[in-house]
C-alpha cells in the first residue's frame, strides 16, 4: 500500500540525560499534559524558531544600519526618500494626523 500522508516520515534521535534532569523533564511535561517527547520535539521547534527570528534581526539590523551609512550621504537615493518622506508628514493633511 502506498503512503498518502504528506508529512516526511519522522527520524529517531537518540540521546542520553542523567537520571535528574530526566525526572525533570518527565514531571514538566505531564504538568503541561504532554509525553516527554512532546515536549523535547516542541522545545527544538522553539529553539529553531528564535534561533531563525535571531538571524532575521541580525540581518534586518545590518541592512538598517547599512542603508543609514547611505542616507548620510546628502545626493544618495536613501537621503532623497527621506526628504520627500520628511516633506510629506509635514503637508497639513499628515501633520494633523500625527498630532496626539
Amino acid at each position: 500500500m502506498s503512503r498518502t500522508s504528506s508529512s516526511p516520515k519522522a527520524e529517531t534521535f537518540t540521546f542520553r540525560l542523567d537520571s535528574a534532569l530526566k525526572a525533570a523533564l518527565t514531571r514538566s511535561a505531564e504538568d503541561e499534559h504532554m509525553q516527554a517527547a512532546d515536549l523535547i520535539r516542541q522545545l527544538v521547534r522553539d529553539h529553531l524558531a528564535a534561533k531563525e527570528r535571531r538571524a532575521f534581526e541580525a540581518e534586518a539590523r545590518r541592512q538598517s544600519l547599512a542603508i543609514a551609512q547611505r542616507a548620510r550621504d546628502p545626493d544618495s537615493d536613501e537621503a532623497r526618500v527621506m526628504r520627500e518622506i520628511e516633506a510629506g508628514l509635514e503637508r497639513d493633511e499628515f501633520a494633523d494626523e500625527w498630532k496626539a
